[in-house]
């Protein structure tokens, strides 16, 4: 006996190709077809021309649609969302995002389905305006059948906003191992320590990919950067990703005296051939999730230094999986670079633990199976196949 899957309608109000998008091809790329349709809805806004999710999504030849809108928040988006549900007969609405939580929780009440939405973290602003969407957007998710947070911290964020205990279901982040290139690291490393002269002769390359937004705190990174570059002159920086940001930490960086050493690469389709060439991904973000980047660098085998806050630290364990420096200790942070770049050994330990880490544990096929459970239980149905 067969029946037909579920179809899921995933909805984002898209501003580029960041982790959220990147989530979203993820779970719809690890998803078992013959249980769970995936679609896609993003909105066409004039500021916002940027079609690499749907192309990647079209790409696994899935099926996406667009939304217009004619400024930030447009509700007439409502009726043509609504209109995408039922004459694709969508059984679940999936939304990401606050714009999306506000347009997609009023379109599937319209439409009579159900609706699921995955918070992806909680942007700080100055923008008393976007300040004020975005709290509407946490405050609708009370009204969702099921609020699904990608980490214990996102989990606790949500319970502040009312909802019921058992609307909340908490699914560990994944990412996509299937395009990975696990790295490993040399079989007969160069022995080195830490307290290795930091002028060795080869080169060295520190990476960073994200958002260019104030979170990020990328100009630690820069100022880290600045001291260890000043005793090593094969040392470089690469920074990859756009933002509202990108041009203040630029501008940071044209007054150190390793400007020329440091490259704003800006977007890039595909920032995982990047990873291949980094010695080292650092951040220093002050507030996440659970970065994705992060994730795919540990799969990878890149050594990982970053500040030790929550969503981080799920993905790395100080001397085991990475190094940790304080939130704002630029000194013990620039002390954990200076230990991956240069004692090798901790570099490819720590590295082969990371990689095993994610995919034991952080893998987007586990969590596909996982919110394919959780559809099939929004639903009331059993998931059944051919017998």
């Amino acid at each position: 006996m067969t029946t037909a899957p579920i179809k899921v309608l995933h909805f984002i109000c898209s501003t580029g190709f960041y982790g959220a998008e990147k989530w979203i091809l993820a779970l719809a790329n690890n998803s078992d077809r013959n249980l769970v349709t995936s679609e896609l809805v993003v909105t066409r806004e004039p500021e916002n021309h940027d079609l690499k999710l749907i192309e990647d999504f079209n790409a696994l030849d899935l099926k996406s649609h667009h939304v217009d809108m004619s400024g930030r928040f447009d509700v007439r988006a409502v009726k043509s969302l609504v209109k995408v549900i039922k004459d694709n007969q969508i059984d679940v609405l999936h939304s990401h995002g606050y714009k999306s939580d506000i347009l997609g929780l009023i379109a599937s009440k319209i439409a009579g389905i159900k609706c699921i939405t995955t918070p992806h973290g909680f942007e700080k602003t100055n923008d008393w305006k976007l300040e004020l969407f975005i709290s509407a957007g946490c405050r609708t998710f009370k009204y969702f059948d099921y609020v699904v947070p990608l980490s214990r911290e996102l989990y606790s964020d949500v319970e502040k906003f009312g909802v019921a205990e058992d609307k909340i279901i908490y699914i560990r982040n994944g990412v996509d191992l299937k395009d990975i290139d696990y790295r490993l690291p040399a079989e007969s490393p160069v022995e080195r320590t830490a307290d290795t002269p930091l002028n060795a002769p080869e080169s060295k390359t520190i990476g960073f990919i994200g958002q260019m937004i104030e979170r990020k705190n990328v100009s630690h990174l820069l100022d880290v950067f600045e001291k260890l570059a000043a005793s090593n002159s094969g040392l470089k920086l690469v920074l990859l990703g756009d933002g509202d940001s990108r041009e203040k930490f630029e501008s940071y960086s044209d007054g150190l005296k390793a400007r020329d050493r440091i490259s704003f690469l800006g977007f890039q389709n595909d920032p995982l051939s990047y990873l291949n060439d980094f010695d080292l991904f650092a951040m220093c973000s002050t507030l996440e999730g659970i970065p994705r980047c992060l994730m795919e660098a540990m799969a990878m085998g890149v050594p990982v230094a970053a500040y030790d806050i929550p969503g981080v630290n799920q993905l790395l364990e100080h001397e085991k999986t990475g190094l940790l420096a304080t939130l704002g200790n630029k000194d013990e942070l620039e002390q954990c670079c200076k230990k991956l770049l240069w004692d090798e050994p901790l570099a490819n330990r720590i590295s082969l633990a990371a990689a095993d880490h994610i995919n034991e544990k952080f893998s987007a096929n586990r969590m596909a199976r996982e919110y394919t459970e959780l559809y099939y239980q929004v639903l009331d149905r059993e998931p059944v196949l051919a017998i």
